[in-house]
């Protein structure tokens, strides 16, 4: 019977060995059919070019403590009269030119392979400016609107955020519950804040982990703060953000 079972987990491992050299070959004949090209100057091979990356929007500053928004002080007027439930937010560049074109060919040119090199950006952040996390959790989609799109943007970019800095990835912790209209089409943050008021559950023990939330974009935080709501209330220890952009 060991013996049997050693036989089959050498197979196993065998198969998934073959499954992953094939994997690479095909990834890199599609390369050589369809060449990646960068999302902001369109040059071939690679989703974000040497140049474009040298260009990256830095996030300006001075920001607020607590969203990383503009502010004068500590913190900006907004976290001032109503802070949000998570304990810190963060982003490294600006939602504009190459940031904003990376995050876009992501997000709506369905160009799933350029999410290693975001989540490499992230990753490099995380690295240089740490922040507590030992769970990394993405920003739900509500399931309709993830069948819809084919994919959750923020569990890739989870994803490669946790193989790159071996922080663990839980997908199963908190779920949108209510299918909202997008951020993008409110008129303003209180309208933004009234939308996804709510939204989100938390369906995982959560009692005394360090979350860090992924996300591809803040503007607001407004979701990010009612994602931290539901898992703060669960016994988050600490809840907090990441996003590419702000």
């Amino acid at each position: 019977m060991i013996s049997r079972l050693q036989d089959l987990a050498s197979r196993d491992v065998l198969q998934g060995r073959a499954a992953a050299t094939l994997s690479r070959l095909l990834a890199g004949a599609l390369d050589l059919l369809f060449p990646p090209n960068c999302a902001s100057c369109g040059r071939e091979g690679s989703f974000l070019c040497a140049s474009c990356e040298s260009v990256l929007p830095l996030l300006a500053r001075p920001n607020c403590a607590l969203c990383s928004g503009p502010a004068r002080g500590q913190f900006c007027a907004s976290c001032t009269a109503e802070p949000p439930a998570y304990d810190g937010l963060r982003a490294p560049y600006g939602f504009y030119g190459p940031a904003r074109d990376m995050v876009h060919n992501l997000k709506y040119r369905n160009v799933r392979a350029s999410a290693p090199d975001l989540g490499r950006l992230m990753a490099d952040y995380l690295w240089s400016e740490p922040v507590p996390g030992g769970v990394l959790v993405p920003v739900p989609l509500h399931s309709r609107r993830e069948r819809s799109r084919g994919f959750n943007q923020s569990a890739l970019l989870a994803r490669e955020v946790g193989r790159l800095t071996g922080i663990s990835v839980a997908e199963d912790i908190l779920r949108r519950s209510r299918n909202t209209a997008p951020q993008v089409s409110m008129a303003g943050p209180v309208e933004r804040k009234e939308n996804i008021e709510g939204a989100f559950e938390c369906i995982g023990d959560v009692a005394g982990l360090e979350i860090l939330l992924i996300d591809d974009v803040v503007t607001t935080g407004s979701t990010m703060s009612a994602c931290a709501e539901p898992l703060k209330e669960a016994g988050a220890s600490s809840v907090w953000g990441l996003a590419l952009a702000r």
